[in-house]
């Protein structure tokens, strides 16, 4: 690990720790019961979310549950077949608040991710919210979930027993932070290092160079193509997290691992398809190759 002014550049060796081969007599149990949240009728999680379970199966989740609006299920179903569905009540395919319906949605999970697809409501703040203040789990936030959250006083984030991860874009940090583009491009690193700081999260902040911070610790992972520049790209990083974290505890080095799997995973499939014709689904496809370039690769 290459450190530059006490940041560190991430690199293929980091990640071996959390790709170790499995025991024989392991068992789903002992790899977590993960859930992802999301999902409604305009973006329909026929694919965003299909393509997230698949990512969070793919990188070593033991069950996965799909947690989504009782009226897209079948929608999604024909295209899970290894992942669990558990149904909201909806209105107009947006997820009704019931504290009791989101208490068994959430049993027996280890890890969360939230927001992928999942549209804007005002039911979605108080959902986050009832998440935050009464469970104690790694909770992802991606997307719509962070539009949510930047909705909401943020202090919530010093007060949840839960370890948040949040996965913004430039644009998104930007609603978060209430900082501008313009000046998060100068400074990238001291932005989302004061944010993750200040905030008491880990951040990973999506860009050519991705940044993962939690104020103390921060890695550079230098990995992807122009080929991931695509619809659902974001979804399968948080399927990676989510499902990594079936297994490992939060932390940023797990984080700057799954953005490295992903990356590398992008660039194996931007090769066999190209920058043009990939899709998300391709950068799936290519979790297991990725894997074992990371297990084969020579301390």
């Amino acid at each position: 690990m290459k450190e530059i002014n006490n940041v560190s550049e991430f690199n293929i060796k980091d990640c071996k720790e959390f790709v170790k081969e499995r025991n024989k007599d392991s068992n789903k149990g002992d790899f977590g019961y993960i859930g992802i949240l999301g999902g409604c009728n305009m973006y329909s999680g026929a694919v965003k979310l299909a393509n997230l379970s698949a990512a969070s199966i793919r990188s070593g989740s033991g069950v996965t549950r799909l947690i989504i609006p009782k009226s897209i299920e079948q929608s999604i179903m024909p295209y899970l077949l290894e992942a669990t569905i558990f149904q909201l009540k909806d209105n107009n395919s947006h997820i009704i608040f019931s504290p009791s319906n989101i208490d068994k949605a959430l049993n027996k999970i280890k890890a969360l991710a939230i927001g992928m697809g999942w549209g804007e409501n005002e039911d979605n703040i108080e959902i986050l919210k009832y998440i935050l203040d009464n469970y104690s789990i790694p909770v992802v936030i991606d997307a719509d979930g962070l539009n949510t959250l930047s909705k909401m006083n943020d202090e919530i984030l010093l007060n949840t027993k839960c370890k948040v991860i949040l996965t913004p874009h430039l644009k998104e940090f930007e609603r978060l932070s209430k900082i501008s583009i313009e000046d998060i491009k100068k400074n990238p690193i001291k932005f989302a290092k004061k944010y993750a700081k200040e905030h008491k999260v880990i951040l990973l902040l999506k860009g050519h160079t991705t940044i993962v911070t939690d104020g103390i610790d921060t890695y550079l992972i230098n990995k992807g193509g122009a080929g991931m520049a695509t619809a659902g790209s974001g979804d399968v990083l948080s399927g990676i997290i989510v499902g990594m974290l079936g297994s490992f505890d939060p932390s940023v080095k797990l984080v700057s691992t799954c953005a490295y799997i992903n990356g590398l995973a992008g660039e194996i499939a931007e090769e066999k398809y190209t920058d043009i014709a990939m899709r998300a689904h391709d950068t799936i496809e290519c979790i297991p190759e990725a894997i074992k370039t990371i297990r084969n690769t020579k301390n």
